[in-house]
């Protein structure tokens, strides 16, 4: 699919998946472990975007390895994920995250093709809980574009707005979406606010001063009432 999809910014704050009849979550199956439901994330279903039908799949490393370098080695996001050099970083980043228990990472694709990386994570379990006033069941929530074409569109701010909207939908227990932007990534800024996520100041982290960003589970429920 062409990624001019989209008229304006407008259009990805418009989309809201309150309704959405697609998503099918298997609550008896989203409890156990410190990361589910964020570990089903793959099983969440298919959900229809203005962009196409966007759905999460897990990381197979060997398959998935070539693109993902690509992608960390493009300079635009080499700025942000710190990511660039050869395989053996991108691996090594991927198997670090494999082995955290409160940690899942996938791609995002739309119509089966893949655009999108993402990280979703328990934030109260974080080194990220010590620089901020964390709640039990924060979700924390990286997500870089991949291909150039589909940058710059609104296209980040639209699936961040979906993959919040499951987030809370299959994390009953979940209250808030946190997000932790370099405060230098204007482009990253803007979708977040987009998305529906407002800023609260800044925290240090140790390789960035970094926007705190968050999103309620009221946002979600007043975009519902419309």
């Amino acid at each position: 699919m062409s990624p001019s999809f989209l008229s304006s910014p407008a259009d990805a704050r418009r989309y809201d998946l309150a309704e959405a009849p697609t998503v099918r979550l298997n609550t008896g199956i989203l409890r156990a472990g410190p990361a589910c439901p964020l570990a089903e994330a793959a099983r969440w279903g298919t959900v229809p975007l203005p962009a196409g039908r966007f759905s999460l799949h897990e990381i197979h490393a060997k398959r998935d390895l070539p693109l993902l370098h690509v992608w960390m080695n493009d300079p635009d996001i080499a700025r942000w994920w710190g990511l660039a050099g050869d395989r053996e970083v991108v691996r090594r980043h991927l198997a670090t995250r494999a082995v955290r228990t409160h940690d899942n990472a996938y791609l995002g694709c739309l119509d089966d093709e893949p655009i999108s990386y993402w990280e979703l994570y328990r934030a109260d379990l974080d080194d990220l809980a010590r620089h901020y006033p964390a709640r039990p069941h924060d979700v924390g929530i990286h997500l870089l574009v991949g291909p150039a074409a589909w940058r710059g569109r609104g296209v980040g701010s639209l699936l961040l707005r979906a993959v919040t909207e499951l987030v809370l939908r299959a994390a009953p227990d979940t209250m808030r979406v946190v997000a932790e932007p370099d405060v230098r990534n204007e482009a990253s800024l803007a979708a977040f606010a987009r998305a529906g996520f407002h800023r609260f100041g800044h925290v240090e982290l140790p390789d960035k001063t970094a926007a705190l960003m968050m999103r309620g589970r009221a946002v979600r429920e007043a975009g519902a009432r419309r």
